[in-house]
Parts: C-alpha cells; sequence; structure tokens
C-alpha cells in the first residue's frame, strides 16, 4: 500500500446521538448519500448540564464509519438532518483495523 504504515487509515468513526425516533431515518439517508459506509444505532441513556439543568434522557447512539475527506459533507448533513440545536458530532481516527473491512468502508463511500 505504498508507503503507508499499516497503522495508518483514512477512515473515521463518527459518534452522534439522536432522539430515537429519529436515529433510523438519518442513518438511513447518510448510508443511501454515502456519507458513512456504515451506520450502527445502540440505546444511550445520556446525563449532561443544560441551559443551567441537569438532564437524563433516552437517546439513540449512532456510530458511523466514514472516510477524512466526507467529514465535513457528513457534519453538515447530520446538522440539516438533525433536531437538536447542538447535536453530538465526534470523530475519531481510525489507526488499525481489519484491513479487509476498512477497505470495504472506503470503498462503499462516495
Amino acid at each position: 500500500m505504498g508507503g503507508r504504515s499499516m497503522s495508518e487509515t483514512d477512515l473515521l468513526v463518527v459518534s452522534c446521538t439522536a432522539a430515537p425516533g429519529e436515529a433510523d431515518a438519518m442513518a438511513g439517508r447518510l448510508v443511501e448519500e454515502k456519507l458513512a459506509a456504515c451506520v450502527n444505532i445502540a440505546a444511550a441513556r445520556s446525563c449532561y448540564i443544560l441551559e443551567g439543568k441537569l438532564c437524563r434522557d433516552d437517546e439513540a447512539l449512532l456510530i458511523l464509519k466514514t472516510k477524512k475527506s466526507l467529514f465535513d459533507l457528513l457534519r453538515k448533513r447530520i446538522v440539516e438532518l438533525h433536531s437538536y440545536a447542538v447535536p453530538e458530532i465526534i470523530a475519531l481516527p481510525v489507526v488499525e483495523g481489519h484491513r479487509p473491512y476498512i477497505e470495504w468502508a472506503i470503498a462503499s463511500l462516495g
């Protein structure tokens, strides 16, 4: 793979919480638009302070796989689709992984 280290990939894992009722539709749109190769959706219980008030909410945790070059488009699209005023959108680099999966994910994206 050229001069690239095996621990270096173009893949990102993006974390985003959403209301349970909107997560599935959001995931489908992002995959159909090829901004995410795959989205896992898990139930989550979130605890945070918003506007000075302690909140505890049931949410859906979306775990999206995308490539670095698509992150800005993905972030913009999540904001457009999301019902929250300030959605959580956090990207983490994938530094190592199962090479066939990483190659499949990258090939699945726009």
